[in-house]
């Protein structure tokens, strides 16, 4: 084929023409590929592509459509596993995954329809079929990106003694909340949620009656928020555990 210069390509203004399909691209990686386009060097490499563009164009038309092929990249989260000792999210590991069964759907997809589609089908052959990656990530990971209990021994005892340290704390709230409220200590709200916490709303002159710890107090100063000194004790013992509980899932 005819070799084509810079100059020539500039005087076409190509790179506009990359630009406004690069415009059209959903992701980041398909932007950045776009704008990377130059001009093909050989007939046959082409009239490949060409056949690749007319059977995927195809696809909209007829009645075997390719299935949904959007992805969020990861390219970032590759990097880091490159690295040594680096600690990926849970949520990282599900964006693998989805990726991972997005390709391996399509790429089984093609294969039972090639003769749709031979072209994108011998293409996608050179893949590598990654069922290894998915079925170790859904071992530990659910679908909603959250590491399961049962990931490892030593994580599902630790949740398992925060599910009863959880029913303590609830525990020693309601007989906090039934004694306070006996007493008239206690707004009419009774309680609210500081810092992610059950706490009695008590009156600001009874502050001193109840033990426990103040975490806050209202705009007027009316009310203070006290954790009482029972579920203080089990919230701590939480606090252990939800520590034991992240170090146990980056090992």
């Amino acid at each position: 084929m005819i070799s084509i210069t810079d100059k020539t390509l500039k005087d076409l203004e190509f790179h506009t023409v990359l630009e406004a399909v690069s415009a059209s691209c959903t992701t980041d990686p398909g932007k950045e590929k776009a704008l990377q386009i130059v001009p093909f060097k050989s007939k046959e490499d082409l009239m490949e592509s060409l056949l690749q563009t007319s059977e995927y164009v195809s696809s909209f038309a007829n009645n075997n459509a390719l299935p949904n092929h959007g992805f969020e990249p990861i390219t970032n989260e590759i990097k880091f596993l490159a690295i040594e000792d680096s600690y990926l999210e849970a949520q990282a590991f599900r964006k693998i995954a989805t990726v991972s069964d997005t390709v391996n759907t399509l790429m089984k997809f093609l294969e039972k329809f090639d003769d749709y589609y031979p072209k994108l089908n011998a293409r996608a052959a050179k893949v590598e079929y990654t069922k290894d990656i998915l079925k170790n990530i859904d071992k530990v990971v659910d679908k909603y990106g959250d590491i399961k209990d049962d990931a490892s021994l030593e994580l599902a005892n630790i949740r398992r003694e925060m599910n009863l340290v959880k029913g303590k704390i609830n525990q020693s709230f309601a007989m906090a909340l039934t004694q306070y409220n006996g007493l008239g200590y206690l707004d009419d709200i009774r309680e609210s949620v500081v810092e992610n916490r059950r706490v009695l709303a008590v009156l600001a002159m009874y502050r001193r009656k109840v033990k426990g710890s103040i975490l806050g107090s209202s705009k007027t100063g009316s009310i203070a928020y006290i954790e009482p000194e029972a579920t203080l004790r089990y919230s701590r013992e939480l606090s252990n555990y939800e520590y034991e509980e992240k170090e146990e899932i980056k090992r």
